[in-house]
């Protein structure tokens, strides 16, 4: 399907500071890149730096007053709803370099917290099929509820709480597979059909020698995901990073599906 992204990221620096963004859409094999333009004012001179694992850019601003940053983007998503059960686990010495940190704890995700929990839980499980289990766990026993967490939650405070939002729902979905043995990383997406449209927080497993994208809250189809950035845990995929103060003007977010016959949301106002 051929996705329209967009996104607008209004705010007031009181003071400069130095702001990293992360809002452009990753061009990668079944995410095709058409076109796309980020413009940011009210800002010095703008660097571009790679994400990781060779996933996206982030771009570098320094910023005082108003700030407005805004991205338009075109992507043709050739990723269909193919289901992880029957995908086995890769061994440990056959994983490449850039997966082999995606095993080990991080600081929202404390895999080491919950290696006798998925044991016993998920324990008659293998490869894909534990994976499906471990995400339906989630969804039937972790609220979605806005304003539930704040920029400190961690998987296993969202574990005790039982409720979250997306981020939430993903760190305690990689510290699970983790604590498994199955390398997990967060990621930032642009997704369709998501309700409210936000930027949006998913997971990608490593099975079968390959990433595989898991929305643990369930609010939007993976074939619908436009991936932005992946890392460790949300300190990773942050859309935008702020060294200083700011104060929000306006945030907004929208995805628009150009297939043919479809009808989806209205574009963002100029």
């Amino acid at each position: 399907m051929r996705l329209k992204v967009e996104a607008r990221l209004a705010y007031h620096m009181p003071q400069q500071a130095d702001v990293l963004l992360a809002i452009e859409g990753a061009q990668m094999p079944e995410q095709r890149l058409v076109n796309d333009l980020l413009t940011v004012r009210g800002t010095e001179p703008l660097r571009t730096v790679p994400g990781d694992d060779g996933i996206g850019r982030r771009t570098w601003a320094t910023a005082q007053g108003d700030f407005l940053a805004e991205y338009h983007g075109t992507f043709d998503v050739e990723r269909g709803a193919r289901s992880l059960i029957g995908l086995p686990v890769s061994a440990r010495p056959d994983l490449p370099a850039h997966v082999i940190p995606y095993l080990w704890p991080s600081r929202f995700c404390q895999s080491d917290r919950f290696v006798s929990f998925v044991a016993r839980e998920f324990g008659d499980f293998d490869g894909g099929a534990k994976i499906d289990a471990m995400a339906q766990w989630i969804r039937r026993n972790i609220d979605y509820r806005l304003g539930a967490s704040h920029g400190t939650t961690s998987a296993v405070d969202s574990f005790v709480a039982r409720e979250g939002v997306c981020r939430d729902f993903s760190h305690v979905m990689a510290a699970f597979a983790r604590a498994a043995g199955i390398p997990a990383r967060l990621v930032s997406a642009y997704a369709w059909q998501l309700d409210p449209p936000d930027f949006h927080a998913v997971v990608d497993v490593w099975l079968d020698d390959g990433w595989h994208l898991v929305d643990a809250s369930g609010l939007a189809p993976v074939e619908g995901l436009v991936r932005v950035a992946v890392g460790r845990d949300a300190t990773d995929i942050s859309f935008m990073t702020i060294f200083g103060y700011a104060e929000l003007v306006s945030q907004e977010v929208c995805v628009t599906c150009l297939t043919a016959d479809t009808v989806d949301s209205p574009p963002l106002e100029n």
